[in-house]
């Protein structure tokens, strides 16, 4: 009998999103529990993530309702931690590459969602980086693909990783929802996506296609979110 599983997890959280593209992927049982992160239940932290953050899963223990979580169960977070370990309980899943060189290509790709996309995107998005930034991450990556298909062929972890990401950097460009002037986000959605960036925009719109991806993104309600969340950052600038 599989052991149980319980994700703690958010719409709004591109981390969170990460996950359950994973567990979709896998086609998992498991049993899926909403956390407001404005309002997060008294019991969360002490119970399941002291670091109060989402994502985060218990494995394994007693069958219980979620917000009753077992001590009998193993609590682990991190949305990358937790990728890898659905990647290692369902490897018929394939989201972690067999080949080691691939293995390798794709935690490489994701060091470079780390370390140069997501810092430039937040920094332009909340007006402490410039787009030349944003540019410069995307042609790296944009570097990293390969001709045709994913960032390493077939379909991984490094897709899952980035995924949330961009689908809510584009939210936010065709929305304006940012720090830049009035009608420049679509502008810079098409011009990171096509053009010089049209190898980036195909790998884009086939990370948009990939049906885990659709069954755990509620566009309507981030966008939503989105809008009333971050509706101060222009007028702040």
């Amino acid at each position: 009998m599989p052991e149980t599983l319980t994700l703690y997890t958010a719409k709004i959280c591109p981390y969170a999103q990460r996950t359950e593209i994973a567990l979709a992927e896998a086609k998992a049982q498991f049993t899926r529990f909403e956390i407001d992160l404005q309002n997060k239940p008294e019991w969360y932290a002490p119970k399941v993530n002291p670091a109060s953050k989402v994502p985060a899963i218990a494995y394994g223990g007693p069958a219980v309702p979620p917000d009753q979580p077992s001590p009998e169960s193993t609590k682990i977070a991190e949305s990358l931690v937790l990728v890898e370990f659905v990647g290692d309980l369902f490897p018929e899943s394939g989201i972690i590459p067999k080949d080691p060189v691939k293995r390798a290509q794709a935690r490489f790709f994701i060091e470079g969602i780390s370390s140069k996309y997501t810092p430039a995107w937040y920094g332009f998005q909340m007006r402490k980086g410039s787009v030349e930034e944003v540019y410069k991450a995307i042609e790296y990556l944009q570097s990293l693909l390969p001709e045709q298909g994913f960032a390493v062929g077939e379909y991984s972890i490094a897709d899952i990783a980035i995924s949330p990401f961009l689908a809510r950097g584009r939210i936010s460009l065709l929305n304006d929802i940012g720090s830049w002037p009035v009608g420049d986000g679509p502008k810079l959605w098409e011009t990171i996506t096509t053009g010089k960036f049209a190898r980036f925009g195909k790998y884009v719109n086939d990370l948009f296609a990939r049906e885990s991806f659709k069954a755990t993104f509620d566009e309507a309600f981030v966008t939503e979110a989105f809008k009333k969340r971050f509706s101060n950052i222009r007028e702040a600038k």
